[in-house]
């Protein structure tokens, strides 16, 4: 079974994914894309900067990040 994704904002997963080694690379408009310095193994990231992002988005995007929904809970709450 999976583990239940929480409800995050864009701003939110932002830090979060800044706390596990990620950069805001630039911003077009509403969009941040984001990268890694690691960049063979973690791929660059665009995040909406919506109030509440849905669960497929979130979970797609934390797959790219190659990051679980435990280990983004446990990067949420530092």
């Amino acid at each position: 079974m999976m583990a239940r994704l929480p409800t995050v904002s864009g701003k939110q997963t932002i830090a979060a994914l800044e706390r596990f080694g990620y950069a805001v690379a630039r911003q077009k408009g509403s969009h941040v894309r984001m990268r890694h310095p690691d960049a063979g193994s973690h791929k660059p990231l665009t995040i909406p900067l919506h109030r509440e992002l849905r669960a497929g988005l979130l979970r797609a995007i934390l797959r790219d990040a190659a990051l679980t929904p435990d280990q983004f809970r446990d990067l949420l709450h530092r």
